[in-house]
């Protein structure tokens, strides 16, 4: 059996061991089939680390079966200077792959449905706790809207028409239908009535943050608290209306008009101009809600009912026992009518009372 030592090994490894003809200071890898060239310029490192600048993956052979060698991959010097550092780029994805339009109109596309559909999570989790769809369409107003519902809030004795327009069982926008509520001018009513007592404190030397701050507390607390008097009200007496809860809201927020007239009032004519302005939009604005909120909490056998609400939804209409139900609405047209004045006399009258000395 002849058996040869350096059988299987490749010729070039066997070379490998041969020490280098350049001097003794660089000696080769003795796995290298490609010995390195001296460099005088460079330093001298102990192998197996060679000259700098020597990438030491590249100087290693990978085994393949059958005793075969595998030479590696060509390593890229990413700074362009000697001793850089240098880069693999065996497992790199070609940057012509994003530039073929197929490949970057799929991933464009891909992207935007991706956008979609978080949009649609996330819009579908905000209706959940902020009726946004619903908010739409009260504040879908325009300027002539808004002149003509302040004209209407300040002479509601001359309107004549006060049904509201229903358009495929659905009631029509705010600024084509005059009678609709709206959110716009309660919101600004309100933002507008805490900048008014806010300079009105400054004029008397009463200013302070602090006073500021519990002015805009207790009269957005005193609107959430009217609002839910009105929504017990209505669920103990068992009255079936078309008002929803943010329907409740606009119409008690009309009143920060009528608070922000008399104030102005005072700052010309005093403690009396103030009460003439509070005790004339009073009765205007109890009038005016008076009017629209009839057509609102009428017997059904008595005013046109849609067949959806404004969000779409179905109607259902329930029996009704009209029997002393005439009077129940009365006294809720009553209630709401005649605790707007109340409100706006106790938000609005310390900012005419000047300070005792």
């Amino acid at each position: 059996m002849n058996f040869n030592s350096a059988g299987g090994r490749h010729p070039a490894q066997r070379n490998s061991r041969k020490p280098s003809k350049a001097g003794g200071d660089g000696p080769a890898s003795p796995m290298s089939p490609y010995p390195a060239t001296y460099n005088p310029s460079y330093p001298s490192f102990a192998p197996p680390y060679g000259q700098p600048g020597v990438d030491i993956y590249a100087q290693q052979n990978v085994s393949m079966p059958g005793g075969e060698y595998m030479q590696p991959m060509p390593s890229t010097n990413m700074g362009g200077f000697p001793g850089g550092p240098q880069m693999n780029q065996g497992f790199a994805i070609p940057s012509q792959v994003f530039a073929q339009p197929m490949v970057a109109d799929l991933a464009m596309q891909y992207g935007a449905s991706m956008v979609g559909a978080g949009r649609q999570i996330v819009d579908r989790e905000l209706e959940k706790y902020v009726p946004v769809s619903r908010l739409k369409y009260y504040f879908a107003v325009d300027t002539k809207y808004v002149a003509n519902k302040l004209r209407l809030l300040f002479f509601p004795f001359s309107h004549s028409d006060w049904s509201m327009k229903y358009e495929q069982g659905q009631p029509v926008q705010p600024r084509f239908e005059l009678n609709a509520p709206d959110l716009y001018i309660p919101t600004m009513a309100y933002v507008t009535y805490v900048l008014l007592a806010g300079f009105v404190l400054g004029f008397q030397n009463r200013f302070s943050p602090e006073k500021l701050g519990i002015q805009a507390s207790s009269a957005l607390a005193w609107a959430i608290a009217e609002v839910l008097v009105e929504l017990i009200t209505l669920y103990v007496t068992n009255i079936n209306t078309n008002l929803t809860t943010l329907d409740l809201v606009a119409y008690s927020g009309y009143k920060y008009v009528g608070m922000i007239f008399a104030v102005l009032l005072s700052l010309a004519f005093s403690k009396t101009g103030y009460y003439l302005g509070l005790l004339y939009f009073s009765l205007s604005l109890a009038f005016y809600l008076i009017r629209t909120l009839k057509c609102q909490v009428l017997p059904e056998g008595q005013v046109q009912q849609p067949s959806h609400d404004m969000y779409g939804n179905p109607i259902m209409s329930a029996p009704q026992h009209h029997s002393g139900g005439n009077k129940r609405r009365t006294y809720i047209l009553l209630f709401v009518a005649g605790i707007q004045p109340l409100i706006m006399w106790w938000l609005s009258s310390h900012l005419v009372s000047l300070p005792a000395v």
